[in-house]
């Protein structure tokens, strides 16, 4: 499976770094992201495998859109990590947050405030696990949020504060079946 041009399959469909007009840029097949350059440290990179490779792809198509992900499927098969790896590979910063019973919807809010004027990622982990009435709530703020950034605003009026609107923050669930 060699590549022989530029528009081959396999080449476009690896995340690729590229310097234009000053900027950064990241892209992958037809979907471009600006670079982050949020220095993460030196850990560790995720071993790359062909359903992190479909994952990555997925997602990353997804945030073009300027929509998050749901990676889904038995606990410990990676979710989670494949999604902060592909943060790291794009310089942002990604904050994993395990929800639980106990979350309420004004704890949540405030999390989506800084989330949202900073434009980091947010990987909300076992995310089936927060309470009903609460995620109708949550599904709302997140609402919010993507249709000021598809809006292109540049600040915007939630839970009552007027906030600073990053149009790179996104939020991601995984959830584990059961």
């Amino acid at each position: 499976d060699g590549v022989d041009s530029e528009i081959d399959f396999q080449w476009l469909s690896q995340l690729r770094y590229y310097w234009e007009d000053d900027r950064m840029l990241t892209r992958m097949i037809n979907s471009s992201l600006a670079y982050g350059y949020e220095y993460l440290g030196n850990s560790a990179r995720l071993v790359i495998t062909p359903l992190t490779d479909r994952c990555y792809r997925t997602l990353f198509g997804a945030l073009h859109l300027h929509l998050g992900g749901a990676p889904e499927g038995p606990a410990g098969t990676g979710k989670t990590e494949t999604v902060k790896d592909l943060a790291k590979a794009v310089a942002k910063q990604c904050v994993v947050f395990n929800c639980s019973d106990g979350l309420d919807y004004i704890a949540l809010g405030k999390f989506f405030k800084g989330l949202a004027s900073c434009g980091a990622w947010s990987c909300f982990d076992e995310f089936n696990r927060i309470d009903l009435e609460v995620l109708s709530v949550v599904a709302q703020q997140i609402l919010t949020i993507q249709r000021g950034i598809n809006s292109g605003l540049n600040t915007l009026l939630f839970e009552g504060t007027e906030i600073k609107l990053d149009p790179t923050c996104s939020v991601f669930i995984t959830m584990n079946p059961g």
